[in-house]
């Protein structure tokens, strides 16, 4: 304890005589008259201030924009990068799906909400990697050779994208809101705006989700009515029926691999 107080108060000492010596070495700087030449003109010393300029220029010999709007456009499109795996790709339904599972199967928290978002995260990147090999393709390597602009490189990112969507959209949704938009008649895929075709393709995902779920519903819902059928004719009233179906419905799970047989289906779904 002695010898870290000893080590604390030459450190700070040392600190303190530093600064007094910096202190007066700088106070002799500025207080030390310049002596002026015999016979010379002495001229007012002139301050100098330096110029601040924050004007941003366009690149030269391109209508591309510049470095730091560029940097401006990436970091504003990473904010938004929940909402475009969210409702721009297969994660919608599938993860609706896998919760769905958890809840027919009545295992509460297990699998955890991480594991069932990392894993329908990863066969998001899987079931959308022919997409962003097309946008890879066509977009993102003409832009880095300076092939195309900017804007043209989005609009080609989009194409991939709006084609997948509408793949998976019904036409009742997308009709509902290109009536609700006023938007005219569209001859091609590219001429479809996205703020129409990600409305429609959200709803129809959520609706073949809910129809997934309720097939999942059903063959645990039959195992629940079961044990609580036998639980009553045995006269068993103070033992849940939940409680005691959760291991079978498991080990029915578990038998017929569940699993493969559920993500088998989710990736069919989508080609």
């Amino acid at each position: 304890m002695l010898t870290k107080t000893l080590f604390s108060t030459l450190i700070l000492g040392a600190f303190w005589v530093f600064i007094g010596s910096f202190s007066t070495e700088l106070s002799a700087q500025t207080t030390a008259p310049t002596q002026p030449a015999v016979g010379a003109t002495v001229a007012p010393a002139a301050t100098q201030i330096p110029r601040i300029d924050l004007s941003i220029s366009p690149v030269e010999g391109k209508d591309d924009y510049s470095v730091a709007i560029q940097v401006l456009i990436l970091l504003t499109v990473l904010s938004f990068g929940p909402a475009f795996i969210t409702m721009m790709t297969s994660f919608t339904r599938l993860i609706i799906v896998f919760s769905f599972l958890r809840q027919a199967l009545g295992t509460q928290q297990s699998p955890p909400t991480q594991v069932l978002v990392g894993v329908a995260l990863f066969l998001t990147i899987y079931i959308m990697s022919p997409v962003m090999n097309d946008i890879q393709e066509n977009a993102v390597t003409p832009y880095l050779e300076d092939q195309i602009t900017q804007s043209e490189a989005l609009d080609r990112a989009s194409v991939p994208i709006k084609r997948f969507m509408l793949k998976q959209t019904r036409e009742k949704d997308l009709l509902l809101f290109l009536d609700m938009s006023g938007t005219q008649q569209v001859n091609s895929v590219e001429e479809m705006p996205l703020f129409v075709v990600v409305p429609a393709f959200v709803i129809s995902e959520l609706r073949i989700a809910f129809e997934i779920g309720f097939l999942l519903f059903l063959p645990f819902l039959v195992i629940d009515l079961v044990i609580s059928s036998i639980l009553l004719a045995m006269g068993i009233m103070f033992l849940p029926p939940v409680t005691v179906s959760l291991p079978f419905k498991i080990l029915v799970f578990v038998l017929t691999d569940g699993w493969y047989l559920i993500v088998e289906s989710m990736m069919k779904s989508f080609n």
